[in-house]
């Protein structure tokens, strides 16, 4: 019974940002579990090479072209993702910029728009989208899943807009899952630690990385697998009483002293 409440057999996930890091991860970890994977970024070679891996794996995967600061091209992705697979249950916002080592003095208009527009504002988008596909199909409900970020609670100079983003992030998952409800959709939020990314790689590759690291209790960065068994939570029937909730996967660097 347990084994099978975190079964996502029968169940189709779209992912956003899936052509590296998290995105690229997570598509494995749903496969794994069963799930009928749809990878959406704009490297569409890399995706293909994920899609290709997990269907040799025998799982059963699609890759589809996404920009999610385009409402036509999160409208097609999900509904190319329906046509394929039947109604999309899951969607996993992961979508995630950075604007560099800046502070707020240091970024322009541009750099702000192209960090808030990807990392907040496409969840929003996207969010909607699947909603409206959840209401004028019938189907029984379905499920959100955010990715934040520990930045939304604790955070250091030069990530700015990005922790921003982040935070607004984790106040959206709470108002959408109350206003989501009605509709049998849960929201919930995933927020990792410090773990090596694109997104991450300036710090955590820098000279400050040693010292940065020592103030993680686990004295340790994170791997991509710590994040399994959480988004496998939030993503599958496991969770089927929460919403609302952001889950900080990190170390134990959240309530370390500053």
């Amino acid at each position: 019974m347990t084994q099978h409440v975190f079964s996502m057999a029968g169940k189709t996930v779209a992912i956003t940002g899936a052509s590296s890091g998290f995105g690229h991860h997570f598509a494995g970890v749903m496969a794994n579990a069963g799930a009928n994977v749809v990878l959406g970024a704009r490297r569409t070679d890399r995706i293909q090479a994920r899609v290709d891996e997990i269907n040799q794996q025998g799982g059963a995967a699609l890759g589809l072209p996404l920009d999610v600061r385009d409402a036509d091209s999160a409208a097609e992705f999900l509904l190319a993702a329906e046509k394929q697979f039947g109604q999309v249950d899951v969607l996993i916002n992961n979508a995630g910029v950075e604007s560099g080592a800046k502070t707020y003095a240091m970024i322009d208009e541009d750099d702000w728009d192209y960090v808030l527009d990807t990392n907040l504002k496409s969840v929003w988008r996207l969010s909607k989208l699947f909603t409206e596909r959840v209401v004028a199909t019938g189907q029984a409900g379905g499920n959100i899943v955010n990715i934040a970020s520990i930045t939304a609670f604790r955070t250091i100079k030069g990530q700015f807009p990005y922790a921003v983003s982040k935070a607004a992030l984790v106040k959206a998952t709470e108002i959408m899952a109350l206003e989501g409800a009605k509709f049998g959709i849960r929201v919930n939020a995933l927020a990792p630690g410090y773990i090596l990314t694109d997104v991450s790689r300036v710090l955590l590759e820098s000279e400050r990385s040693d010292d940065f690291r020592k103030g993680i209790p686990m004295r340790r960065y994170g791997e991509f697998e710590d994040l399994d068994g959480p988004l496998l939570l939030l993503a599958s029937d496991a969770s089927s009483y929460m919403t609302g909730s952001t889950i900080v996967v990190d170390g134990g660097h959240i309530c370390a002293e500053i």
